[in-house]
């Protein structure tokens, strides 16, 4: 929109703001990472004791005055060794790591966001100061967001230099509210595009950092990429349909001038047809993002107004797996069929390595638009079609004696250690399987090894034992969930999959720290975390997730948590690999 391009070369950091000079090319530069790049493994992200002195999460300014968001670096986090599955009499008797079949990465919530659009829900999380989801609706990594994932893209490929990764896979919510923009922005950092990261009247876009245009740096061209569908991907705020009962305007909003105005859907999710309050925006000519034009309507004399931007548009579930094909780097598509995305159908199958006999079952597990439910939609669903589906690739891996590996966003059987959870498989009779059942069906394949799974923003390892765990302890698997790019500990995953010696598998899961250089971007994102999970108070969350209520829950100091699963193995696929 007129805006000229500048190269700049970053010497001094100061919140909000960068010192720049200007060459003659017409191309942003980077920000790179530190040259240090490591795992949770040799060193973890250990936030400081959180400060007496109370101050709302909006107070970004006084952040580092009352020390929040410190941190210091702890000491690794070695893996546990977990045989959960394994029958009681197991010993490893000196088993080895005797063959790697599978290594890879996963990425989830990242929650690209368009802090300017005129249709969020900031303002509720001023309502529910304590609420620990409040992040979720606002924080000062809104502000980031796009330069974390930048940060992390690039460790990524400075581990693939060390360990070459096979491919990666991101586990849903790439968007924040199912924008055209956030969506592309999240494509285009992985493709290596210039990200111009500011909407609408691009206000800021010359002299604050977080609007700055800048280049990134892309995955490793050698690395395919595959994607998951979150709720945020299809849903406004990842929680209610655009063709809502209640609300008509709803799509509109999202180019529109106007600044959204709704009740507290916190309280009632049927408020969504209320006008009682303003949402807010963030004004993107400060250096911490203020808010602006949030509160009661009634303080409003007129209707607070931003510069509309058509490319905030809303896009259906069909044109957001579309939109995948327009991309530089492979597989094209990233996982979708044509075929499929223009149906809406999210689920494929790839096999990694054809000489490796695993299959990756990619499933959408996310609630469908129509389901005519008032509730927030973040709970765990599939429709016949998703359900006739999974069952048939199951039945083909276990024929063709195939591991199988299920990646999808929502985790389930949640309930356990959260009850009455917004994230809990759904109940309703649109939902053609009951948790019970999908159960049942997943612990009768015993080539199953690992479901993966977001969502919840953490790195919870669950084990689901064999209902026989004597007599078939292969009939169990192991669930992984992959904490948030968005919310703290701001990390993504690598997993390895072993042949062991004992003709048993090894999953080697661990946790990943973007490799982010003091001074860029992606720090101050990682300070404005630490000091959320600190305001918020969800370092107890984070960090244990009430393990009582299920013993295969462990732990998780400073919100991360590495781990060797160890797997039976059927005689048959203890045949099929013998000579691997």
């Amino acid at each position: 929109m007129g805006f000229i391009f500048f190269t700049c070369m970053l010497f001094f950091f100061f919140p909000g703001r960068s010192e720049c000079v200007v060459n003659s090319q017409s191309e942003p530069e980077g920000y790179p990472i530190a040259s240090d790049v490591q795992t949770t493994v040799q060193r973890t992200i250990m936030p400081g004791a959180t400060p007496t002195t109370a101050i709302s999460l909006r107070e970004i300014s006084k952040y580092e005055q009352y020390g929040y968001g410190d941190w210091t670096y702890g000491p690794g986090l070695p893996h546990d060794r977990r045989l959960d599955l394994m029958p009681k009499e197991y010993n490893s008797n000196g088993a080895t790591q005797k063959t790697r079949l599978l290594n890879f990465f996963t990425i989830s919530d990242i929650h690209i966001t368009d802090k300017e659009s005129p249709n969020q829900l900031i303002h509720l999380q001023n309502l529910h100061p304590e609420s620990r989801y409040g992040s979720s609706l606002y924080s000062g990594v809104m502000l980031y967001t796009t330069h974390v994932l930048d940060a992390a893209i690039q460790t990524v490929n400075a581990l693939h230099k060390q360990n070459p990764l096979d491919f990666g896979i991101s586990l849903g919510d790439a968007c924040n509210t199912s924008q055209y923009n956030e969506l592309r922005w999240y494509i285009d950092v992985l493709d290596g595009k210039v990200i111009r990261p500011s909407s609408g009247a691009h206000l800021g876009a010359e002299t604050i950092d977080y609007q700055k245009p800048y280049k990134a740096a892309g995955l490793d061209t050698s690395i395919p990429w595959y994607q998951t569908m979150g709720n945020h991907d299809h849903f406004w705020m990842g929680s209610f349909p655009l063709e809502h009962r209640l609300r008509k305007d709803l799509r509109q909003s999202y180019v529109s001038d106007d600044v959204f105005a709704t009740g507290d859907l916190l309280s009632d999710p049927r408020k969504i047809g209320s006008r009682d309050y303003y949402m807010g925006v963030l004004d993107g000519s400060t250096p911490y993002g203020d808010v602006k034009y949030a509160g009661p309507v009634g303080d409003f004399k007129t209707q607070p107004k931003v510069a509309a931007d058509p490319d905030r548009r809303s896009i259906l579930r069909t044109e957001w797996m579309q939109e995948f094909f327009n991309t530089s780097s492979l597989p094209a598509g990233h996982g979708f069929d044509m075929p499929g995305a223009k149906d809406g159908f999210a689920c494929y199958s790839f096999v990694p390595k054809p000489n490796v006999p695993l299959k990756m079952i990619v499933l959408d597990n996310t609630q469908r638009d129509d389901s005519g439910s008032l509730d927030i939609h973040g709970h765990g669903f599939l429709d016949a079609a998703r359900w006739e589906w999974l069952k048939k690739e199951l039945a083909d891996g276990t024929a063709a004696g195939q591991l199988m590996v299920i990646a999808s966003h929502i985790p389930i059987s949640v309930e356990v250690t959260a009850p009455n959870s917004s994230m809990g498989w759904w109940t309703d009779p649109k939902n053609a399987v009951t948790l019970p059942d999908l159960l049942a069906e997943l612990h009768s394949h015993p080539n199953l090894v690992l479901l993966m799974a977001g969502h919840r923003h953490l790195n919870t390892v669950k084990a689901f034992v064999s209902p026989d765990p004597a007599g078939a302890p292969e009939n169990g698997f192991w669930q992984v969930e992959t904490s948030s790019l968005h919310d703290f500990p701001q990390q993504f995953r690598t997993f390895e999959i072993f042949l062991n010696s004992d003709d048993t598998i090894s999953i080697v899961t661990t946790n990943v720290d973007p490799a982010v250089l003091e001074g860029t971007p992606a720090a101050a994102s990682r300070r404005y975390a630490i000091a959320a999970a600190q305001i918020l108070k969800n370092m107890e969350g984070i960090e244990h997730w009430n393990p009582t209520n299920d013993p295969t829950v462990k732990p998780m100091p400073a919100g991360s948590y590495n781990a060797e699963l160890v797997v039976p193995l059927s005689p048959a696929m203890r045949e099929k690999l013998k000579n691997f």
